[in-house]
């Protein structure tokens, strides 16, 4: 029996070595695997590490002043088995220097002279940054190498200018502003690729490492505060009626208008210093950002995200009141993390709360998001969605989306639709999602809309949407028919459960979920995710053999799509057969789909639903 079990494992591990092997694999992703940091079970790997930060951060926003001024500590802790003789700093405002590299071209309003170095200390001593760089990334040197296992201090005071025009973050309006991306940082240093290099191009988002946070923000006297994290001083900085508010808020169902038009109004919602300071706290996040106000309205409530430990989170919303859409912000917040929490992904929603800021961006950062307002509630509602679902992915594992954009967007895409679904109905979800995430690709035959999804983002300019939303969604919901909602959601809690508060890539969650699902999924993730297929089945023949009938489909697209072969009989009855991706496991090109009945068949047809065909004019058949 030991003998037995030992030749059984020994058999398992060949075979997940042999499953890793069939993808193709860059040579630096193999270095790591090489190396034992990933584990060819979809694990991390027996030496995997990653590096940290204390952050203890400092800024001073004086609306309508445009002037931010910031002052912070770190201490970088060096967990890799590398000596490190320089850091790479991120400075992602540079984006908005003239000259800077970015996908698109810049408004006068947009450009700004980025972050400006006052002073820059390693462990005490002062060294010298070069403010003229219009870059993003900067390396600076250290005085003595970075052991391993040792850390080192920065002290580092800046200064920026907000731009006028508000995108991911930026002026909203002259006394409303949005910070993203405000503070110096040092870029994650990882196990296969060394320090994370690429450029913001004011488009690739986030790639950070989990650092412990405290932030106090300085703002003037009515003013409030919005960020990530847990307000730490609520008595020092709002008086004792808007602190109660917020207070209650933390256990109520019901909306609670902490601050109303009319409050604010009064001018007596905070501490009357000249100037307040705002401390908030989060550890274990990726990241920081801070909505500030003299007129937004804040509602807030709260919901039960954790059955178990009756674990509530708080939903809260910032927002110009005549923004009717934003009204309903907090309720459908509320549904998004319980809704999320209890079904797809179905893990608990793992920070204590998030914010719904009204800006212009459609984006979403650690615990708060940054959406524009829209007339349409019902579509306000869908981005909210789209944008907290990113919580689990960016946020709760910490993706390298610089490069792989399909690992947090198409997931994100993915939720958005399954919550739709239980919000509008399946058939408007569905026809959203066909509309707004299938369709600008299936109907553009470009060269650039059908490169291998693993194309690494950072390369792609035309194609990157559909590579990144689109296609990489519509692989997840092929790999959730073909397994099964149960088998599917234990496989992608396996694979949330090993990196959360990692960073995985695209190997250890194909491997994972090979791994966790008992199943040899190398030919599905090959067939969406490295070769240049789309959608496109053609129904050659429906023939009459024992005990039915058998239909002939081709692939001509290639892609292992779900699809229901859709009969109508002579007697006038019509039926509906299912076909799961499993179908195209030996012949991705042409399969032989076997339909028994005793009926006589009139015509078939094929439809694949939110598997939209680029030539529908080949999936009709006539029975002579």
């Amino acid at each position: 029996m030991i003998k037995t079990i030992t030749l059984t494992l020994f058999s398992c591990f060949l075979l997940v070595q042999l499953q890793a092997q069939d993808l193709y694999m860059p040579r630096d992703i193999q270095y790591a695997y090489k190396n034992g940091t990933r584990s060819p079970d979809g694990n991390p790997g027996k030496k995997y590490w990653q590096n940290r930060g204390r952050y203890n951060i400092t800024i001073t926003a004086l609306p309508p002043d445009r002037n931010i001024k910031g002052t912070e500590q770190i201490t970088y802790i060096n967990n890799s088995p590398d000596t490190l003789k320089a850091l790479n700093m991120k400075l992602i405002l540079n984006i908005h220097k003239p000259g800077a590299a970015r996908y698109a071209n810049a408004e006068a309003d947009y450009l700004t002279s980025g972050i400006q170095i006052d002073t820059f200390l390693i462990n005490g001593r002062p060294k010298k940054v070069n403010n003229a760089i219009a870059s993003t990334n900067q390396m600076v040197g250290l005085y003595k190498p970075l052991m391993p296992h040792d850390s080192v201090k920065l002290d580092i005071a800046w200064h920026f200018q907000i731009s006028l025009q508000s995108g991911r973050e930026g002026m909203i309006d002259s006394t409303t502003y949005y910070l993203a991306y405000f503070y110096p940082r040092v870029s994650v240093y990882d196990d296969y690729n060394g320090w994370d290099r690429l450029p913001f191009l004011d488009a690739q988002e986030f790639y950070n490492d989990f650092n412990d946070y405290t932030l106090h923000v300085k703002a003037p006297k009515n003013y409030i505060v919005w960020a990530t994290g847990t307000l730490q001083n609520p008595g020092q900085v709002l008086q004792p009626e808007y602190a109660g508010r917020l207070q209650a808020s933390f256990t109520s169902d019901s909306t609670i208008h902490v601050a109303t038009a009319a409050d604010l109004a009064k001018k007596n919602i905070t501490a009357q210093n000249d100037v307040n300071t705002w401390t908030w706290k989060a550890n274990d996040i990726s990241d920081m950002a801070v909505g500030i106000s003299d007129h937004y309205v804040w509602d807030a409530a709260s919901v039960v995200v954790d059955d178990a430990a009756h674990r509530r989170a708080s939903m809260q919303a910032a927002f110009l009141d005549n923004a009717a859409d934003f009204h309903l912000a907090v309720q459908n917040g509320r549904n998004s993390l319980s809704w999320l929490s209890h079904n797809w992904p179905g893990v608990p929603y793992p920070f204590p709360k998030m914010t719904s800021f009204q800006g212009f961006a459609d984006m979403e950062y650690p615990m708060m998001v940054n959406d524009s307002h829209n007339e349409d509630v019902k579509f306000s509602q869908f981005v909210q969605d789209h944008e907290i679902a990113h919580t689990y992915f960016p946020f709760y594992m910490g993706i390298n989306e610089s490069r792989y954009a399909f690992m947090d967007e198409g997931w994100a895409t993915t939720f958005e639709r399954l919550i739709g679904a239980a919000e509008v109905g399946q058939e408007k979800a569905d026809a959203l999602y066909k509309n707004f995430r299938v369709e600008r690709w299936i109907t553009d035959a470009s060269t650039a809309e059908d490169l291998p999804v693993i194309t690494p983002s950072s390369e792609l300019r035309a194609g990157y949407g559909n590579n990144a939303y689109g296609k990489p969604s519509l692989s997840y919901f092929a790999l959730k028919d073909m397994l099964g909602d149960a088998l599917f959601k234990k496989a992608l809690h396996g694979y949330m459960d090993r990196w959360h508060g990692k960073h995985p890539i695209p190997w250890d969650y194909f491997n994972s979920m090979s791994n966790v699902s008992g199943r040899n999924l190398n030919w599905f993730f090959n067939n969406w995710f490295f070769t240049n297929y789309y959608i496109d089945l053609a129904l050659q023949s429906v023939s009459k053999v024992k005990g039915g009938y058998a239909a002939s489909v081709k692939n001509i697209g290639g892609f292992a799509v779900p699809f229901d072969v859709k009969l109508t009989y002579t007697d006038g009855t019509s039926e509906s057969i299912h076909q799961t991706p499993n179908v195209w496991e030996k012949n991705q090109k042409q399969i032989t789909v076997n339909l028994k009945t005793g009926k006589t068949i009139q015509s078939a047809v094929l439809d694949g639903g939110i598997f939209m065909d680029a030539d529908v004019s080949n999936n009709k058949f006539i029975v002579k």
